[in-house]
């Protein structure tokens, strides 16, 4: 038996003694996948540095659990899953320290939220959605996926689906025309 086939032979994870996934399938998954993945948590997040750290936590966790990631019928749809739930659970986060600060500050509201600025003002646009019509732009134009497909993934109806993206645009139209008229200063 040739080295390559020895190595390759014990790169394989065995559950009842069955091949079930090898490490160099998981590579090329990731090589595969990782540029539109990381498109996915930028449109979500508007912040490059927050997309890469969620995209990169999701990837680990996709290799930790690969043997059971690998057996579903679309692992990226499992990893885009767990990028949309990291990038919710920031925006939550984010939105509690606000509201902490605030508190501290003897103020009762925020008036505004200093978030850093995006390198474009259309993704920060998509970014000042809420969660779910974000998740759903970034979906649907960023990982070019269906409306059924997007409607699977979010596990709501597809009617639902049509309607954040109605919304989202019409939110978008209005943010960006503003942008606009005011010479490109927000």
């Amino acid at each position: 038996m040739s080295d390559a086939r020895e190595k390759e032979r014990a790169e394989e994870v065995r559950i009842s003694g069955r091949a079930i996934a090898r490490a160099s399938d998981f590579d090329q998954f990731f090589n595969d996948s990782y540029r539109r993945t990381l498109g996915l948590a930028y449109a979500v997040t508007g912040d490059r540095g927050h997309a890469e750290d969620i995209v990169q936590e999701a990837f680990a966790a996709a290799h930790r659990r690969w043997v059971s990631v690998a057996a579903y019928n679309d692992p990226q749809a499992w990893v885009r899953r767990l990028v949309l739930n990291k990038a919710s659970s920031r925006w939550r986060r984010i939105g509690r320290e606000v509201r902490a600060l605030a508190r501290f500050a003897g103020r009762a509201t925020p008036d505004a939220v200093d978030l850093p600025l995006r390198s474009a003002q259309f993704w920060a646009a998509v970014a000042s959605l809420p969660a779910r019509q974000a998740e759903t732009v970034a979906l649907f134009y960023v990982e070019d996926l269906s409306v059924v497909e997007v409607a699977e993934l979010l596990g709501c109806s597809v009617g639902t689906v049509k309607t954040h993206l109605f919304r989202a645009r019409q939110t978008l139209r209005v943010l960006l025309e503003h942008f606009n008229e005011c010479g490109g200063q927000p």
